[in-house]
């Protein structure tokens, strides 16, 4: 099933990162980890369904692939500006998840570049700047 043509926006992005091996490459590679072997050895993934989760996110355009070495040819994945933009849904994802189900210690947290200060992330209306809550805030689905 595709959700490509939805008219819902969730599941439009879905269509590009539901599956959960997108989602933890997308993670790894905004914490830097760039190459096919970092990326394979880190996920403990099989080589060919890393080959077709980066050929996914490429074509999604959330992945960039880049030659690093001509002899032989290897390539690196870097982030898209799509790519970037999923940045605040890995960190509203691993808030969740911490909060939830989490480690006393997570393996992946948000942080201040500047700083290297934990950052606790906050869904805000754009508008009022009003955070989002299931209180005051629901899905109108049609």
């Amino acid at each position: 099933m595709s959700f490509a043509e939805a008219a819902c926006p969730i599941a439009r992005g879905l269509e590009h990162v539901g599956e959960w091996w997108s989602v933890l490459v997308l993670r790894d590679v905004s914490a830097g980890m760039t190459r096919f072997a970092d990326l394979q050895e880190h996920l403990g993934i099989s080589p060919g369904s890393l080959s077709r989760r980066l050929k996914s996110l490429v074509e999604s355009g959330l992945l960039e692939q880049r030659a690093y070495t001509t002899a032989p040819v290897r390539h690196e994945y870097v982030l898209t500006e799509r790519g970037h933009d999923f940045l605040p849904v890995l960190g509203a994802l691993a808030a969740w998840g911490q909060r939830h189900f989490g480690p006393e210690r997570p393996a992946a947290r948000l942080v201040d570049r500047a700083t290297g200060r934990t950052v606790h992330p906050v869904v805000v209306d754009g508008k009022t700047g009003k955070p989002i809550t299931s209180t005051d805030h629901g899905l109108e689905v049609r």
